[in-house]
């Protein structure tokens, strides 16, 4: 008899509708690239279902083991906090099922070659004929106060500059750390490049992702002398869905460990040493499952930061 293996798909969760709905079409993709498996996806914040919903549905299915990889591009207090309680959490309620946790995407190979054609996507639809020579790329990333995830935006621009032979390459992000999106195209401007590239590294919608191509369309008003490329996100490109099912064959073939080597909570982290060791809870019981915007109707362009003892704030997408 073959076992039946489950995989839950563990998202961040958003009020923004057109998130959800991206994360959705993600959570297919994967179900048609694993057939062989019972595929579940959940959300820690806002949008329902919530994880433990999905991992009570594999459950529900018969499961005997659980494969649960974190839809996230890196691993900030989500990913080494909120998910493992979670997950733990569920373990220990079901000791009879083998519940594995999966790494993070990280910086990649195939996420860079996603990264490269949304890239392309944006130059392809511009007609100046500037070259990259003459061209600064802004890569913006969500913003967390784990430097270690911070620092994975700034390797990620500089493969992406020396790959594809840009003139410079700036990092932003969009809310917790800096500089802000706004504070660094000013500061791209002065650097005199005649076109901007700005992309936002970014798995899916929302938010943030929207006010950073605001944000753009406001540098682009106050400087009509250069040329501001929005540049899409990762979304669903199928170099991003095979790197999920790369995830998941890790966790089949064992226990993958992320990359501890600059986590703050287990090494002492320049700025950061009081982190070490803390404990490790999930944070997110208020906001669990309360619904996007298109259930509530209205609007809530804005961020929300809240702390627990880890002092991990993040914004909401």
């Amino acid at each position: 008899m073959t076992e039946k293996i489950g995989v839950m798909l563990c998202g961040h969760g958003s009020r923004d509708v057109d998130a959800i709905a991206e994360f959705g079409a993600l959570a297919h993709h994967l179900k048609h690239r694993l057939p062989q498996f019972e595929v579940e996806s959940g959300y820690l914040e806002f949008a329902k279902p919530i994880i433990r919903t999905g991992l009570d549905a594999l459950a529900a299915k018969g499961v005997s083991r659980i494969l649960a990889v974190p839809g996230m591009l890196f691993a900030a207090g989500h990913v080494k906090n909120d998910l493992p309680w979670e997950i733990n959490s569920f373990a220990a309620l079901h000791p009879g099922l083998d519940v594995r946790y999966g790494r993070e995407l990280a910086v990649d190979t195939k996420l860079l070659k996603a990264a490269r054609a949304r890239i392309e996507q944006a130059e392809a639809a511009s007609t100046s004929g500037i070259g990259r020579k003459d061209t600064l790329l802004l890569v913006v990333g969500r913003g967390t106060n784990d430097p270690d995830a911070n620092s994975n935006i700034a390797k990620v621009a500089r493969m992406l500059w020396e790959g594809m032979d840009f003139g410079w390459a700036e990092i932003a992000f969009s809310g917790v750390a800096y500089p802000l999106v706004d504070q660094a195209l000013e500061r791209c401007v002065k650097l005199g490049y005649k076109r901007v590239i700005v992309f936002p590294y970014f798995l899916f919608t929302g938010i943030l992702v929207k006010r950073i191509y605001a944000w753009t369309d406001e540098a682009a008003a106050a400087h009509p002398g250069v040329e501001f490329l929005k540049a899409p996100y990762l979304n669903d490109h199928p170099l991003v869905i095979d790197s999920f099912v790369e995830r998941v064959g890790e966790l089949l073939d064992g226990q993958p460990a992320m990359n501890c080597q600059l986590c703050k909570y287990r090494e002492q982290v320049v700025g950061y040493e009081a982190s070490v060791g803390a404990v490790q809870a999930g944070h997110h019981h208020h906001v669990r499952g309360i619904g996007t915007d298109g259930d509530h109707g209205h609007d809530h362009d804005h961020d929300h930061g809240h702390g627990h003892h880890h002092g991990h704030h993040h914004h909401e997408d």
